[in-house]
């Protein structure tokens, strides 16, 4: 991370390691308005977004960037993953916004890219359907489905 990291020091991140930060969903949609450079790359399998739902940024005049961090059904790295992330964003400096179901798997992407030279990699914490609520279930406690922030399914 470069030491005048203008996301870090404008909203609200969360130190974490390997990476430039956690933010929340709320913060995500901030810096993705507002930066124009700003990219959301969901790394959940195909299935998540034909069956759960995708973020909608057609507000913002983007589209989340889709890359599976693991690769449905058998859910194994995907070892073309830097590659292919690298070969469609070379701004090293453009921030990126990881998204996946619950956080785990986009802050492992975030480092995986900061390894790979990207100055402002960021975890959007609980994901896009949040931690499991009372009742067993996602979508409800956190996440950005449950920030009310926009989404649809295909």
């Amino acid at each position: 991370m470069t030491k005048d990291n203008k996301i870090v020091g404008t909203y609200q991140v969360s130190p974490a390691t390997g990476y430039a930060g956690d933010v929340t969903p709320q913060t995500a949609w901030k810096i993705l308005s507002e930066n124009e450079g700003a990219v959301l790359v969901d790394v959940r399998t195909r299935a998540e977004w034909s069956y759960v739902g995708l973020p909608d940024l057609s507000s913002t005049g983007k589209k989340p960037a889709l890359l599976e961090w693991q690769v449905f059904p058998s859910m194994q790295p995907n070892p073309e993953f830097v590659t292919t992330l690298s070969g469609a964003v070379t701004d090293k400096d453009a921030p990126l916004l990881f998204l996946c179901r619950s956080g785990g798997r986009s802050a492992a992407a975030a480092k995986a890219m900061t390894a790979a030279g990207y100055n402002t990699c960021l975890n959007v914490v609980d994901g896009f359907e949040g931690p499991l609520d009372a009742q067993a279930r996602r979508g409800m406690a956190g996440g950005w489905k449950a920030a009310g922030l926009p989404w649809r399914q295909t």
